[in-house]
């Protein structure tokens, strides 16, 4: 079955000194340690090992036809985003990794498709930057569970967004600097935490800020099968019914109303919660999301999917399907040669 992982992570393999270049520091760059492997430095920290998967296309091509998975949606490191910086310096940031996405997308256009990255801090920086992201070939945006202090509901985003949707770009949101941080110094609970309460975060923010409802075009995907807001669900609809001075304050439609509107990927690692999502949203809203090349991702890319009894429509259209809707495109976009 023709299979699209839109949950894919990609540096380049050589970073420029940003910290020499700005003045300032925390900004990552590659140790180059040994063949085939680098460490991911922020200033003189230790972040993480990666190996050439993450930055060579050609590994990433074997690997996912090892994985029969025909085409990876790339977006960037979300420890790239740097939105604390200045935002002139978050836009040079943003070009050199747009620009090196674009450049594999233009260079293998039937095994990838690609998101950019934004200095959401500054609206009208950033919609500049998303313009250029359409003209050079990119498909849709990668931004955090929130940028800075401002949750996904703040007015000052709502310009980025809006014009995401009249551009035709896919937004895929990636949690990121999870709440109560330094609370979660142990047993990786950032990351198994911390990430799964962004993510629910930063749904409840777009569905509370009525975003959905004001943007009805606006192609948004969230990340590990939504974190914790699909478990929640119930949760957060009493919290609507019984607070609605609260809860409704911006937005009076019920939040179950917004099911089927926006997309989940499937990493969740559980049949069972599989299943709950799919019927949750739909299977047209369900779409593979592995976070390769990393551990806490889906070693084996579709194989959850492939290993449930739903049925080979079902499956197609998890595989592949809800992608290219989301997305906004077709399998013959992906046709060598225009074949």
């Amino acid at each position: 079955m023709f299979t699209i992982d839109i949950h894919t992570h990609i540096l380049p393999e050589n970073i420029p000194n940003f910290k020499e270049k700005f003045g300032y520091g925390g900004f990552i760059h590659l140790d180059h340690h040994k063949p085939c492997c680098a460490r991911m430095v922020m200033d003189d920290q230790f972040f993480r090992e990666v190996q050439d998967n993450c930055w060579s296309a050609e590994t990433r091509m074997t690997e996912c036809d090892g994985h029969e998975v025909d085409v990876q949606v790339l977006s960037t490191v979300p420890v790239m985003f740097s939105y604390w910086a200045d935002p002139k310096h978050t836009v040079e940031l943003s070009q050199f990794l747009n620009d090196h996405i674009a450049g594999i997308v233009q260079k293998y256009p039937d095994r990838f498709a690609g998101l950019g990255t934004l200095p959401m801090q500054d609206a009208k920086l950033a919609i500049k930057e998303l313009e250029r992201c359409k003209s050079i070939g990119l498909k849709g945006i990668q931004i955090g569970s929130h940028i800075n202090n401002w949750n996904l509901n703040e007015p000052a985003l709502y310009p980025i967004f809006e014009a995401m949707q009249d551009l035709d770009m896919a937004l895929f949101v990636h949690p990121w600097w999870w709440m109560a941080k330094e609370k979660m110094p142990d047993y990786w609970l950032p990351w198994l935490v911390g990430m799964p309460a962004e993510t629910s975060l930063a749904i409840c923010s777009m569905i509370f800020g009525g975003i959905f409802e004001r943007l009805p075009g606006f192609r948004v995907a969230f990340a590990h099968g939504g974190g914790a807001f699909p478990g929640t669900i119930g949760r957060i609809e009493h919290g609507f019914h019984v607070r609605p001075d609260l809860v409704a304050a911006d937005n009076v439609i019920n939040p179950k109303e917004y099911l089927g509107r926006f997309y989940l990927d499937s990493l969740v690692h559980d049949p069972k919660m599989l299943e709950y999502i799919v019927e949750l949203i739909g299977a047209n809203r369900v779409a593979l999301g592995t976070d390769y090349p990393f551990p806490l991702g889906e070693l084996e890319p579709g194989k959850l999917i492939k290993e449930m009894s739903f049925d080979d429509s079902t499956k197609l259209q998890l595989l592949s399907g809800s992608a290219l809707e989301w997305l906004g495109m077709t399998k013959d976009d992906f046709a060598p040669n225009g074949a």
